[in-house]
């Protein structure tokens, strides 16, 4: 099951760089690319899940209990960040401030679950998303290095951001908790 994870990974991965790292080929595929693009990523999920979900637990550390707390703050976060990029023209902090919003809501997710999970499926999964995020972010800066920030969103944009990350919050305990998975423990 290992192998599901790292293949999923390798297609998440690949993918996602398609665009970035072979634009002549990507742009040969016109608009029918955008669902074998699809079709890709889908099917990465669906491999990197079976995969992380049937890996053997291989303990390469033990995080603290109290790296629990941590986690749900820096999960709080992410949530937060990745919904201030989603209002229209002004934006949220951090996305005024930040490119990248989305993909920094996907390094503080990612590392909050490496501070939390010590075996190598999640090392693998959660360090993979990680320098995939990473690595994004760079491919883009290069690619189109100017960047104008967006202008800073009032307060009515912020209550309904503040509203929108809890809702997430509760939903996401929700899910971990249907799996098995306690967010607190």
């Amino acid at each position: 099951m290992m192998a599901l994870l790292i293949l999923g990974m390798i297609l998440w991965v690949g993918a996602h760089y398609f665009k970035r790292l072979m634009p002549q080929q990507r742009a040969a595929l016109g608009n029918k690319g955008k669902g074998v693009i699809a079709v890709a990523i889908v099917a990465s999920l669906v491999l990197i899940i079976i995969g992380y979900r049937g890996a053997p637990t291989i303990n390469v550390w033990y995080p603290p209990s109290f790296f629990v707390h941590i986690n749900n703050l820096l999960m709080v976060l992410a949530f937060w960040v990745y919904g201030s990029s989603a209002a229209k023209g002004a934006k949220a902090w951090p996305a005024n401030k930040t490119r990248h919003p989305q993909l920094l809501a996907v390094k503080i997710w990612a590392f909050a679950h490496l501070l939390v999970n010590g075996d190598l499926a999640a090392i693998i999964l959660f360090g993979g998303m990680l320098a995939w995020a990473v690595g994004s972010v760079i491919l883009i800066n290069k690619a189109d290095p100017n960047w104008t920030p967006p202008p800073a969103a009032g307060k009515a944009t912020y209550i309904r951001l503040a509203v929108i990350t809890l809702v997430m919050l509760i939903v996401v305990i929700g899910i971990h908790s249907w799996l098995g998975v306690s967010p607190f423990s």
